[in-house]
This record gives C-alpha cells, structure tokens and sequence, in this order.
C-alpha cells in the first residue's frame, strides 16, 4: 500500500475511553475476560465439529465452524490493541499500522456480512428446497463457498483502503476513538478530499451492508413464507426455533453497524460511536457461540459423545 509523499502525519493518537483511572482498570478487567472467553466459546466450537464425525459432515456446522474462525480473527483485529492502550498510558499507533488496522478490521467484517449470507442461503435451501438440499450443500461447495466469502470480503475494501491512505493528513494527528476507523481518518485529511469518502461509502454501505441484508431478509422472509405454508405444527416450531437463532445473530451484527457507518458519522456522538464499536467488534463474538449453540440439541449430543469418548479413552489407559 503506497502512502502519499505529501504526507506529514507519521503516526496517530489514539484517544480511547476517556475515563478515570478507576474505570480504565474496570474496562481493562472487562475486556480482557470478554476476549478469553470468546476466544475459548469460539475454540470450543471449531474444536467440537473437527472431533465429531458427524457435524463434520453437516453443512451448517461447516459454515459455524468456519464462522468461529472468523470471530477469532475478528475479535483478535481490535481487542488486544484496546486492552493494551487501557493498561498503558501509550496510545500511539504508526500511520502503516493504523491503515493495515482498517484494513484487516473492515475486510473480516466484509467477510462475516457474506459468511452471514451464506448461512442464511443454507437455511433457505435446507427448508425451501429439502430434497435438492443435500446434492446442493455438498461438503465440497460449502468449503467453496466459505472460500468465497473470505475473498469477497478481502478484495472489496483493498480500493477504499488504498485511496483513503494515500490522501494528505496535515494534522492534528488525534483520533477520538480506540481503532482506526475511516470516519476518524478522514475528519483529519487535508482537503481536498476527492472521490475517497464516497467510494468508501459505496463499497461499505451499498456493497457490502445493504447488499448482504437484502439477500439475508429475501433468503428467511422466504424460509418463513414456506414454513408458515407447508411445514407441520411441530415441525415449523423447530424451525422456526432454528432460524430464530440466526435471526438474532444477524440483528445483532447488522444493527449497529447498519446504524454507524449507514447513517452520516456527523450525526452521532463520538461517546455513542464507541459503545456501538465494542458491541459489535467485542461483545457479539463473545454471544454468538453462546446464541447458536445454547439450546442446539445437535451440539449437546457431540459435547456427550467427545466426553463419551474421553471417558473410554480414559478407561482403557488406566487398565493398560
């Protein structure tokens, strides 16, 4: 990524929470036990579908377990920089590393508004279209599509990215906020600021935010539409017990985000901008896991044949 010659910030300042001493350690308790568990939830998951043979082979826990590795990621861009500045008095970031920030953060978040697509497409054809469902959702076009999100969601911002960075920042040098964010950045841009704020804007919000909601509300408002037509009592309840999980995994997701960066940044309080940042970048990878597998009956039978098998696997090292 080229950086403009015309450039004379070197490095950023970010600002983070300003709070007291006294609420900067609560924070830093907070997130650090928010990010071991996630991480942990996230970890169970994937390792809970490589062991068992048989969600290894279902197509939605392809997906979930990949998904898992994406919250890993994800998680990882933010949280650890965010608990670092609130246990040290350094918040200097470095010009490259602020844009390799934005560019990682955005592309994973690109990339879990497809893999939320994706998951929505398994649903839709898994109760609209059940008997092609199985020659469809092969294991094999689930690793291709996986394989296609993750691409999709790193090309789309390489164009925003690499047009934003090489705009002139004269100074101040401050970002009020504890990431790199694009709406930040460019407040601190010497005018003037070209095509750079609109493209962004277009690949953010019509691209990729609006573009996924739409496919996701067509894909369950027509899983709903056919539950509600051909499914019996008691399976539409456990279906729609289902999709009522990815439902609140989607509203979770698309909610702040659709709210920040669909809605002019000018309009909302920085304060707010960053309470609505932790929920979505910490506080619905740590939900997520819990959402999808809480009351999944799927994963407790797993969880009771990994701990079967650890318990034979037990006994027979002690008898030998």
């Amino acid at each position: 990524m080229e950086l403009a010659n015309r450039t004379t910030v070197q490095e950023f300042i970010l600002l983070g929470f300003e709070v007291g001493k006294l609420q900067q350690l609560l924070l830093l308790v907070f997130f650090t036990l928010l990010y071991t568990l996630a991480m942990a939830e996230n970890i169970t998951i994937i390792t809970l579908v490589r062991l068992d043979t048989h969600l290894a082979r279902l197509p939605m826990y392809i997906l979930l377990s990949n998904f898992s590795w994406l919250e890993i990621c994800y998680v990882s861009t933010t949280v650890p920089r965010m608990i670092f500045d609130l246990a040290s008095s350094h918040k200097i970031i470095s010009f490259s590393f602020c844009f390799l920030q934005i560019y990682i953060f955005f592309s994973l978040g690109s990339t879990e508004c497809f893999f939320l697509s994706a998951m929505a497409l398994d649903r839709y054809l898994a109760i609209c279209h059940p008997l092609r469902y199985p020659q469809i959702m092969s294991p094999n076009f689930c690793y291709a599509l996986v394989t296609v999100c993750w691409v999709l969601g790193f090309v789309t911002y390489i164009v925003p990215v690499t047009l934003i960075s090489k705009m002139s920042f004269c100074g101040p040098n401050t970002i009020d906020h504890f990431l790199c964010d694009p709406g930040p950045i460019l407040s601190l841009a010497c005018p003037p600021l070209a095509t750079a704020p609109l493209v962004s804007q277009i690949f953010m919000d019509v691209l990729v935010i609006l573009g996924n909601i739409v496919f996701v509300v067509l894909s369950y408002g027509s899983v709903i539409v056919t539950l509600m037509k051909n499914s019996r009592k008691g399976h539409r309840l456990k279906s729609f017990s289902t999709i009522s999980f990815h439902l609140m995994v989607v509203t979770l997701f698309y909610g702040p985000v659709a709210g920040l960066y669909v809605v002019p940044s000018g309009e909302i309080d920085s304060s707010v901008i960053k309470i609505v940042t932790v929920f979505y970048t910490a506080v619905t990878p740590f939900l997520n896991p819990m959402i999808y597998c809480l009351r999944n009956d799927q994963v407790k039978e797993a969880l009771c044949r990994l701990w079967r098998r650890k318990t034979i696997f037990l006994k027979r090292k002690v008898m030998v």
